[in-house]
């Protein structure tokens, strides 16, 4: 699993690739955790080659869902590919994220 974090376009984007599951959760957590501290602009998570994520990687999501919007700042999903939609759709994400 990497993770790279960038500013683009005035907005702050996570970039994952490969497999989000259990195994390298924590590391992933890790690598994101400073997506928790963004003040002032919108964060996006970019999907495009993730190829798997597990209830331990929605944790992560949720995490910094809940601390953009404590800043009033919101989460952008983007890339995701039908199985990590599919996902996302059954555990109810696709409810409470927002997706470009």
């Amino acid at each position: 699993m990497k993770t790279t974090i960038q500013e683009q376009d005035g907005n702050i984007v996570a970039i994952l690739v490969g497999n989000l599951d259990t195994a390298v959760a924590a590391e992933t957590e890790k690598a994101m955790s400073p997506l928790n501290d963004v003040e002032g602009k919108d964060i996006i998570i970019d999907c495009t080659d993730l190829a798997y994520i597990s209830s331990a990687g929605l944790r992560i999501f949720l995490g910094i869902l809940q601390s953009a919007k404590a800043k009033d700042r919101h989460v952008y999903i983007k890339g995701i590919n039908d199985t990590v939609r599919s996902i996302f759709t059954i555990t109810g994400f696709s409810n409470i994220f927002e997706f470009k």
